[in-house]
């Protein structure tokens, strides 16, 4: 992966983008400190796919996970037959 300090990527915006593009993910750094990585947009979208949880996982898990707002188990008070009439 080849790095590119913040002024040579902000100059160079296009050829680092071309660079993504067809060499791969290209690393930025500023002040010599690793600072964001450029990836092509297929890259991204599989990494994304990699890190959302499964209607299972979602399910089973113990507590609610990211803006999914999942009711406590056992908490709720189950219906009657005779409730239903």
């Amino acid at each position: 992966m080849k790095s590119w300090p913040v002024q040579d990527a902000k100059a160079r915006f296009s050829e680092l983008l071309d660079t993504c593009l067809t060499e791969g993910p290209q690393l930025v750094t500023k002040r010599g400190q690793e600072a964001a990585v450029l990836v092509p947009v297929r890259d991204w979208q599989r990494l994304q796919q990699a890190v959302r949880p499964t209607l299972k996982e979602l399910l089973l898990a113990d507590r609610p996970r990211h803006d999914i707002a999942v009711p406590p188990r056992g908490r709720l008070r189950r219906r009657r037959p005779s409730d239903l009439d």
